[in-house]
C-alpha cells in the first residue's frame, strides 16, 4: 500500500514533466516557419535567431519563457536572453505577466504591418535621411566645379551634378514612400492590404 501511495504521489509530477516536454517540442510546421523567417530576417540585415524566436512566439497560443524558447530552438541561455533583449528593443516582442510564475514570459507583436513600420521608422528612414544629406553635400561640392575654366573639369562636373541629382531625387522619393507607409501604419493598413490582394485576383493563365 505504501508503494502504491508513492506511485500515486509521483504520477502528477511525472505527468507535469511529460506536459512540459511536449510544450517545448516544436511541430514540424513551427520549425519550418521559424527557419524561413530566420533566413528572411537575416537577409534583411538582422540576426537569424531574432527571426526564429519571433516566429516561435508568433505561432505560440500562449506566452513562452526564455527557457521554453531555449528548449524549443536548442539555443544557449545567453543567446536567447540577448536575442529577446534585441527583439524587445525593436518592439516586436514584449514581456507579459503569467499568474503563479516568477520568471518572465514573452509574447510576439502580431500586427505585422505595425511591426514592419517600426523597423522602417528606426532604421530605413534614418539611413535614407543620411543618404539625402550626403547627396546634398556632394551636390554642393561638385556645383563649385561647374564654372571651372578647364572644359574637362566642367564636363565631368556637369555629368556628376546631373547623376548625383538623380540619386538625390530617388532618395527623397524613398523617404516620402516610407513616411506614407508609417502614416498608414498608424491606422493599421492590414485590412487595406488584404483588400488590394483580393482585387488583384488570380494571375492570368492560372
Amino acid at each position: 500500500m505504501v508503494q502504491s501511495g508513492l506511485h500515486l504521489s509521483r504520477a502528477p509530477a511525472e505527468k507535469k514533466r511529460v506536459v512540459a516536454k511536449e510544450k517545448h517540442q516544436l511541430w514540424p510546421s513551427e520549425a519550418a516557419v521559424s527557419d524561413v523567417v530566420g533566413r528572411l530576417i537575416e537577409f534583411w540585415g538582422f540576426k537569424r535567431n531574432m527571426g526564429r524566436i519571433w516566429a516561435v512566439l508568433f505561432l505560440s497560443p500562449e506566452p513562452l519563457s526564455a527557457e521554453d524558447l531555449r528548449q524549443a530552438l536548442k539555443l544557449s541561455s545567453g543567446a536567447v536572453s540577448m536575442t529577446l533583449n534585441e527583439l524587445s528593443r525593436w518592439g516586436v516582442v514584449r514581456k507579459v505577466w503569467v499568474q503563479g510564475e516568477r520568471k518572465d514570459f514573452y509574447t510576439a507583436e502580431v500586427q505585422l504591418w505595425r511591426m514592419i513600420s517600426r523597423v522602417f521608422s528606426e532604421r530605413e528612414k534614418a539611413e535614407i535621411v543620411m543618404a539625402i544629406e550626403a547627396f546634398e553635400e556632394a551636390l554642393a561640392e561638385v556645383a563649385k566645379l561647374r564654372t571651372s575654366p578647364d572644359p574637362k573639369i566642367r564636363a565631368r562636373a556637369e555629368l556628376q551634378y546631373d547623376r548625383i541629382k538623380q540619386l538625390l531625387e530617388l532618395a527623397k522619393l524613398g523617404k516620402r514612400l516610407i513616411e506614407t507607409l508609417l502614416t498608414t501604419a498608424k491606422v493599421d493598413a492590414e485590412p487595406l492590404v488584404r483588400f488590394l490582394l483580393r482585387q488583384q485576383g488570380p494571375a492570368s493563365g492560372d
